[in-house]
């Protein structure tokens, strides 16, 4: 099982920050944007006397509440096609074992959320990346190259949309030219749809289950981690019209009982929060993307695309050695008493020695520790020694 590379710095951290140095955390995706009010105070005002088992596929009130959400975007499905999980990871790992055999292949775009390696690993299947580069903003391949790498045991294709590590969102053009070879090869469309809310520019979201003709193709994955800024309630979604498929995760489901009930209370009471929210956040993230891209891209030797969506972007550094480099700036740098936590990006390929001199940042600070963590960033690349 690899070492996250998004939390294999932390014992670095750590240690920085008992010497009394601040450390700014670009290198996780845990939002300073409040939790709704109204998810708080389901849970403050929470009156059961005992916590109890709820349905293995999810509490019914909260999956009838994610239905009437998904088709005030246009997803028309059913509570019965949802299964709720234990964050969204949980989502993947049961889509995965349900739908693969030891020994099956995902194609995936790379860079991708790393704890995609992790998730495929438990269930027994193989990841084939297909590269997508910096120089066209990730962008998805052509589809002739995954043509390239279809072969007897590809089962899958993974795409997380908006993406994370590159904040790339797919249009519906590309998911449309996807959908052709999902049809001609019969594979499963695994849809990482997390970070939906988060699309910038003017542009929307087009959800792969707004797919015409592959009902029996797409599991979506979804989370409230993000959406609603409670990342450690630990409630996700996997939702299927496939009924195979989700008897087999209900299955899974019923092996880990039941999704957790407190975060249900607060998933269902989220489903109220007001547009205002929602819109103050977008504004929000718009003002730290705008800044961060702008801010990076004036230091000597960085490049960073100006990523469509989520809240994440990988960025070009000039050194040689990403990982040495973000184990430096904790154990032996500081300016002004403080320092930054990056994500190496080597980790989100499993290409080898892919992504050695790229980073993934995470603008999920207030501008102010946006500002300080650049100004760092700058004085660290200044000092480092290639």
């Amino acid at each position: 099982m690899p070492a996250s590379p998004i939390r294999k710095l932390v014992p670095y951290a750590e240690a920085a920050k008992k010497r009394g140095i601040k450390v700014y955390h670009l290198n996780i995706g845990q939002p300073d944007i409040a939790t709704p009010d109204v998810a708080l105070d389901a849970i403050k005002h929470y009156e059961d006397k005992v916590i109890e088992y709820g349905h293995s596929a999810g509490n019914e009130a909260y999956r009838r509440g994610l239905e009437k959400y998904y088709r005030g975007l246009g997803i028309d499905i059913s509570f019965e096609n949802i299964i709720v999980t234990t964050g969204g990871s949980e989502a993947l790992v049961t889509g995965m074992m349900a739908c693969l055999n030891p020994g099956d292949e995902i194609i995936v775009p790379e860079p991708f959320y790393t704890n995609y390696n992790s998730f495929a690993l438990q269930a027994g299947a193989v990841i084939k990346p297909i590269a997508t580069s910096i120089d066209t903003d990730f962008a998805l391949p052509p589809i002739e190259k995954f043509e390239e790498l279809i072969g007897p045991r590809t089962k899958a294709v993974l795409v997380c949309n908006p993406n994370n590590p590159t904040g790339y969102l797919y249009s519906r053009e590309e998911l449309e030219q996807l959908k052709q070879i999902v049809l001609k090869h019969d594979l499963y469309l695994f849809s990482d749809e997390v970070y939906r809310e988060f699309c910038y520019d003017g542009l929307e979201h087009f959800s792969c289950l707004q797919l015409e003709g592959l009902d029996d193709n797409v599991i979506l994955i979804d989370s409230t981690s993000k959406r609603y800024s409670m990342c450690g309630i630990r409630v996700g979604a996997l939702i299927t019209r496939n009924s195979e498929v989700a008897a087999a995760a209900l299955r899974f489901g019923q092996a880990r009982l039941c999704p957790p009930a407190l975060g249900q209370v607060a998933a269902e009471a989220a489903l109220q929060t007001p547009s205002e929210y929602f819109s103050e956040v977008y504004e929000e993230y718009i003002e730290r993307r705008n800044f961060m891209v702008d801010a990076l891209n004036q230091i000597p030797g960085v490049k960073c695309p100006r990523p469509r969506g989520a809240f994440y972007t990988i960025v070009e550094l000039p050194v040689n050695d990403a990982d040495d480099f973000a184990r430096w700036m904790l154990e032996e740098f500081d300016y002004e008493g403080q320092t930054v936590m990056i994500a190496p990006a080597a980790g989100f390929y499993s290409t080898p020695e892919s992504g050695k001199n790229q980073a993934r940042i995470a603008y999920v600070l207030k501008k102010d520790d946006l500002k300080n963590a650049v100004i760092c960033l700058q004085k660290a690349l200044e000092n480092y020694e290639l």
